[in-house]
């Protein structure tokens, strides 16, 4: 999961526990907005461990390439 899905997540979850007031037989929309919250930290603290671990052993991939300029 990367961090713009996490996010997004969370985002997400906060709207369906905080905004919505609707109610369906079955299914709590508040508590499905907490486990999208819980979810998307979740995932949010994994990607940052990630992205910090592979910055301390520089096995980070090059984000552009060399080349010549032609004009």
């Amino acid at each position: 999961m990367t961090i713009g899905t996490s996010i997004f997540l969370i985002a997400v979850g906060a709207v369906l526990k905080f905004a919505v007031t609707a109610t369906v037989a079955g299914i709590s929309i508040q508590t499905a907005g907490v486990i999208l919250m819980l979810v998307g930290v979740l995932g949010l603290v994994i990607g940052l461990f990630m992205l910090a671990s592979q910055r301390r052993q520089g096995t980070r991939e090059a984000v552009y390439e060399d080349r010549p300029l032609y004009r």
